[in-house]
């Protein structure tokens, strides 16, 4: 079983981590450069027991190795995105690009390929956590007597940037906070065609370092799940040679 480090030497950790790889050394190097970065770590190395430990410690950020044995990676993704919207980086030994479209179809935010600094990997964790909580500086807003801040339309789909809810013709539909946030950036400025770089600083921040195909991935399953093609664009449009815009629905 995986060991748990629930502080670090400065106090109690701001945010908590899971750890998953089958392979033990790799995974205790994992945590260990974590909990420097101030994170209560947990470590698990195969699936049954990520998933079991992420229901229990709920974290914020999971770093998950693609190539488990038994239930791989994908499917540990796929069944903890059905109780948490924790940010996913996947590890993969493998640079096939089907391997990150898999991984990323499921729910993953970022990955990293195999073998990798765990500094660089650290470092990529902390700007997912540094993102903004765009959610949490609205509600101040409308507690502080401002007017409700009402949904961004186009045509058939809303987005309620307040309560992070998208619906299409009043139908939820489950984001992941990338996907969320990935279209969010879009929807407010939806007059501007965004090139990958610009859609990266928008969501990700000027420090993330990686590939930017990684924006096409995501821009792609939020097209999927709002029932969007890449031919029709009615609510995301590719700008050829540019990026992405909005579509007016």
């Amino acid at each position: 079983m995986g060991s748990v480090t629930p502080t670090t030497a400065a106090g109690p950790a701001a945010h908590r981590a899971l750890v998953v790889d089958d392979e033990e050394p790799l995974a205790r190097l994992v945590a260990g450069y974590l909990q420097r970065d101030g994170f209560e770590v947990h470590v698990a190395f195969n699936g049954l027991e990520a998933l079991e430990k992420a229901r229990t410690v709920d974290p914020d950020v999971v770093v998950l190795d693609l190539g488990l044995p038994g239930m791989d990676g994908v499917e540990v993704c796929r069944e903890l995105r059905t109780f948490s919207d924790c940010y996913v980086v996947m590890l993969t030994a493998r640079a096939e690009e089907v391997d990150t479209l898999i991984g990323l179809a499921v729910g993953a935010d970022d990955y990293v390929t195999k073998p990798f600094s765990p500094r660089e990997l650290t470092a990529r964790v902390g700007v997912l956590m540094r993102r903004p909580r765009r959610p949490a500086e609205s509600t101040r807003a409308s507690d502080a007597g401002a007017p409700p801040i009402p949904p961004l339309v186009f045509g058939a789909l809303a987005i309620d940037t307040v309560a992070r809810e998208v619906s299409v013709d009043g139908t939820l539909i489950a984001l992941t906070r990338t996907e969320f946030d990935v279209l969010t950036a879009l929807a407010n400025r939806p007059h501007v065609a965004f090139s990958r770089h610009a859609l990266i600083e928008a969501v990700w921040g000027d420090h993330w370092v990686g590939d930017e195909h990684l924006v096409d991935v995501h821009v792609l399953h939020v097209r999927r799940k709002l029932g969007d093609t890449a031919e029709e664009q009615r609510f995301v449009r590719t700008v050829r040679g540019v990026g992405y815009r909005m579509g007016q629905g």
